[in-house]
């Protein structure tokens, strides 16, 4: 498995596989053809039909100006995966080459032919049973294992990534306003905060919370503003919400957020490596179930529960999501998006309570591996309507008002 600084990337919303990915294709092409006249990039799949709402015909514009963006909306994926995109490269007025390259999930890209930049495997593991198995045999920590395994700054960089998350959250506190697009939607984070500040029941309150901070990087995320892929910007709400609320209302201290933060990455390596956490690809189960299985597992963590009880809790945050199916309305990253990301961050902590009790009650049957293949598979089985093309769900079914225009 890959290090964990290429599942926490600090970035640009709205999509990790619409905007961050095809941003980093489009600045490989420059770097290999930098006396190129003209380029032509044709959009395919989930890029074509959900591109324009996700930007990404902008991003790559900025990034690779001149160069014409073509929508082959009614033209099958490219066999690899949903997110293709095929560059048509010329100099004076001649094609000299065409690359294709993939937008796989989480801001990576993969170019056949092309030599890419290596991502170098740093776990021997490749599953959380091997992990599991690892650190029990070596009576180490799941944070042990990051040191043992990643460089030596790799604690730094999670600082970074914690103190990233955190500025996101508090930005999206104290910005109101409405996000781009034809929807107009108005953002609600700053007030739901207020609302749960002035909350009397506590319950009530300490959900509105954490949903709150889960609305307010979900609102940063589709104003196209810095986030951080966790494990996609997509789902980059629902880690930060779980620890933030850690930080603020229980007074956890950063250096323990910051191994809980590693914790949950463990979690979301092993996604990545063994199935999806692409929306075009798996549905949205592959990025909100991942973000949520993270956080469960982190929560866990600071909840110092055992290791059979942390994979409990993330196993619950992947099963309860099995089946969700990425449908976003206008191609938007904010209907049902935002929404889901606050579900989900509730979701997470739940599962961790969840775990702590029934966890010695009786022995979990369902293995965090067995339910990774099983999101696999049922992404695979998902109609490609409900794979981030906007196709159908709720997308298909939401009709734009004159105040939409």
């Amino acid at each position: 498995m890959e290090s964990l600084r290429n599942l926490y990337k600090i970035g640009v919303g709205p999509s990790s596989s619409h905007t961050y990915g095809p941003k980093l294709a489009a600045e490989r092409i420059k770097s290999l053809y930098p006396n190129a006249s003209k380029i032509v990039v044709t959009l395919y799949g989930s890029l074509a039909l959900t591109g324009k709402g996700h930007l990404t015909d902008y991003i790559i514009q900025q990034t690779l100006a001149p160069i014409e963006c073509i929508f082959k909306f009614k033209a099958d994926a490219l066999p690899y995966h949903p997110n293709g995109m095929m560059f048509a490269v010329y100099e004076e007025e001649k094609k000299i080459d065409e690359v294709t390259a993939y937008s796989v999930g989480g801001g990576k890209i993969e170019m056949p032919g092309v030599e890419n930049e290596t991502n170098q495997e740093v776990y021997p593991q490749k599953n959380m049973t091997e992990i599991i198995q690892y650190i029990e045999d070596h009576n180490i920590s799941f944070y042990d294992y990051i040191l043992e395994f990643e460089d030596e700054e790799i604690e730094i960089y999670l600082y970074h990534v914690l103190e990233a998350m955190f500025q996101c959250v508090e930005d999206g506190l104290h910005t109101q306003g409405t996000i781009p697009g034809r929807l107009q939607l108005k953002r609600v984070a700053k007030m739901m905060h207020a609302q749960a500040l002035n909350t009397k029941k506590e319950s009530e309150r300490e959900r509105l919370l954490v949903s709150s901070y889960a609305y307010a990087v979900s609102e940063e995320n589709a104003c196209g503003h810095t986030i951080v892929t966790a494990p996609t910007c997509g789902a980059s709400g629902v880690i930060p919400a779980v620890l933030y609320y850690c930080y603020k209302q229980l007074h956890m201290e950063k250096k323990d957020l910051v191994k809980a933060l590693g914790v949950g990455g463990l979690f979301g390596n092993v996604i990545k490596k063994n199935a999806t956490i692409s929306g075009a690809d798996g549905g949205c189960q592959a990025e909100i179930g991942s973000a949520c299985a993270m956080a469960a597992a982190l929560y866990a963590w600071l909840l110092e529960l055992n290791n059979s009880a942390i994979e409990y809790a993330a196993e619950m945050g992947m099963e309860h999501n099995l089946g969700l199916t990425c449908d976003p309305v206008g191609g938007y990253v904010q209907i049902p998006c935002i929404e889901r990301n606050g579900f989900a961050a509730l979701r997470a902590m739940d599962a961790a309570v969840y775990s702590k009790q029934l966890g010695y009650i009786r022995k979990n049957k369902i293995s965090f591996d067995a339910v990774v293949k099983v999101m696999y598979e049922t992404g695979k089985d998902l109609n490609s309507a409900y794979k981030e093309t906007s196709l159908g769900g709720l997308a298909s079914n939401f009709e734009f008002g004159e105040e939409d225009e």
